[in-house]
This record gives C-alpha cells, sequence and structure tokens, in this order.
C-alpha cells in the first residue's frame, strides 16, 4: 500500500484556535502519559508560510527574509490565494497555520529556501528549510509563498469533552520531564530514524 493510501485510512482530528478556524490533522501518534491521554497531530493539508523581504538591519546591502504578521497577512491574502491557484492550489486561512489543499509541486534545488534560526543551547546551528511555490508584490513590497520542507507537528492533549487542546509551555515543560514522555520519544525517534533509511 503507497503513503498516500495509509494517509487515507489514519485518523483525523481537528485543532481549532480562539478565532473559532479549524485545522484538520492525521493523529500520527496517541500515547498516555501520568493517566492523560496526548496525540501527536500532521495538517492533512501543506503547511504554508508567507514572508516578506526586508533589508538586512546589520548589512543594508542585504536582504531578507522576515514573518508576516496578521495585519499584514489580512492585507496580502487574497493575492496569495489568487498566485497559487495558477499551481492548482487552494489557499486556506486555517488554525495556528495557513495551509493548501492540491498536490504541492516537485522539490527543486533552486526552490529551496534556508533560513537561518537561533544557535541550539548547545550552540550548534539552526536552520529551517521551506520550498518556495511562488514570490509576489504587494504596494512594491516582495512576498514569497512556501512550505517548510519538514514536517509541521502539534501536540496536544485530549480534553474531557474529547478535543485536542495545545499545551501550554508550562504543560509542555511539566510533559518532557516525565520519565513515561522520554521512553515515548525515544520511541518516535527510532521510528523517524528507521522511515528516513527505508526512504534513503
Amino acid at each position: 500500500m503507497d503513503e498516500a493510501a495509509m494517509e487515507d485510512d489514519a485518523p483525523t482530528i481537528s485543532l481549532t484556535d480562539e478565532e473559532g478556524r479549524s485545522l484538520l490533522c492525521y493523529i500520527e501518534h496517541a500515547f498516555r502519559v501520568s493517566g492523560r491521554e496526548y496525540v501527536l497531530l500532521l495538517p492533512v493539508d501543506s503547511p504554508i508560510e508567507i514572508f516578506a523581504w526586508a533589508v538586512d538591519e546589520e548589512n543594508d546591502e542585504e536582504e531578507m527574509l522576515v514573518d508576516v504578521d496578521e495585519d499584514e497577512l489580512e492585507q496580502v491574502f487574497s493575492t496569495a490565494r489568487a498566485v497559487l491557484a495558477e499551481q492548482d492550489l487552494i489557499l486556506n486561512h486555517t488554525a495556528l497555520t495557513l495551509t493548501a489543499t492540491g498536490d504541492l509541486p516537485d522539490v527543486n534545488e533552486e526552490d529551496i529556501i534556508t533560513l537561518d534560526l537561533d544557535e541550539t543551547e548547545a550552540n550548534q546551528p539552526n536552520y529551517e528549510q521551506f520550498q518556495q511555490l511562488a514570490s509576489f508584490f504587494h504596494e512594491e513590497q516582495e512576498y514569497v509563498v512556501c512550505s517548510p520542507l519538514d514536517p509541521l507537528l502539534f501536540l496536544a492533549q485530549i480534553n474531557a469533552a474529547g478535543k485536542p487542546e495545545l499545551l501550554s509551555l508550562e504543560e509542555l515543560q511539566e510533559l518532557v520531564t516525565q520519565e513515561e514522555f522520554k521512553e515515548i520519544q525515544s520511541q518516535l525517534e527510532a521510528q523517524t530514524r528507521l522511515m528516513d533509511e527505508d526512504d534513503e
């Protein structure tokens, strides 16, 4: 059975934000820690990020990609949606992240954008890679529409009503210190390594 068919059979659940928007996700893994039920969730549709080009404050001769806030996103959303529609992709304003319905194009090296993030606590370089899908201008400002190359996962707790709720920072910090969670995390990392080896 191919991966797409397996995903079609996977159970799904919706995350909801404070604005009432929802995000349909596959349940990648469900587990219990200290009597509480948790789920690791993967969006069904492709996550989308929109960045703006801006002058690098440390080097005026270079440009860098910066995040777009919610107000700016509202202004450019319709343009971004029209640009993606040319690739048979439907941009959705879903909870927690924008998503696109449809098949993303194959990844080409020239379409990969690498963003440098803050270094980790171990002073190791930290970066995130995206596939550039399109670019457009709005009021003389250039924007880039991308999809992350790494899976976007959410960790949620199932509440008394059977609905998933994202963990607060305090709840997440408490969870990761528990031995039960560390064992589950080790199992998931081992499974990921095996899948990566199969893909090679």
